[in-house]
């Protein structure tokens, strides 16, 4: 089990990384700062939570991908995480790469949980499948078919229809 100074030098070692995941993920410092502090509030008040079955570091970017699209499906963050990014106050235009992200983050967050996470992986972090049934603890296949329901999704909501992947 972790103590309160291992999980101090965890902090020091690795949240740097957890804070440029989020970051990425919710495309908004003071939101990534946030997340960093309850990736690791959560694992100083629990640390039953990682329980030794793969590496700290898996663990860590685990808890910051799943805390990060919990908080992109949250109504109030995504709404303003889209306001920010594709409404500047000064009214200038918004770059075309601020523009898509804000419509990424905004689709993660419509879609269930279980394919969020394997599209972050793979079409944001460009991990293989091997890689992301490691993370995820499940078959390569199964990783297969979570990114084969992401394309359907993707094509579907592109045309306006709604497809229903749970």
């Amino acid at each position: 089990m972790l103590g309160r100074q291992s999980i101090e030098q965890v902090y020091r070692a690795h949240g740097h990384s957890v804070l440029r995941r989020a970051a990425r993920l919710l495309g908004n410092e003071a939101d990534a700062r946030e997340a960093l502090q309850e990736v690791f509030a959560s694992l100083l008040e629990r640390p039953e939570q990682f329980q030794g079955t793969s590496s700290l570091t898996t663990w860590l970017y685990s808890a910051t991908t799943n805390l990060c699209l919990n908080k992109l499906r949250d109504g109030k963050t995504r709404s303003r995480i889209l306001n920010e990014r594709v409404a500047p106050a000064s009214g200038e235009a918004v770059p075309p790469s601020a523009e898509a992200s804000a419509l990424v983050r905004d689709l993660l967050a419509k879609l269930p949980e279980d394919l969020a996470t394997a599209a972050v992986y793979y079409y944001l972090d460009d991990m293989t499948h091997e890689e992301i049934a490691a993370v995820m603890g499940c078959s390569r296949r199964h990783v297969g078919n979570l990114l084969d329901r992401v394309k359907t999704w993707a094509a579907s909501h592109a045309e306006g229809e709604r497809c229903d992947l749970s």
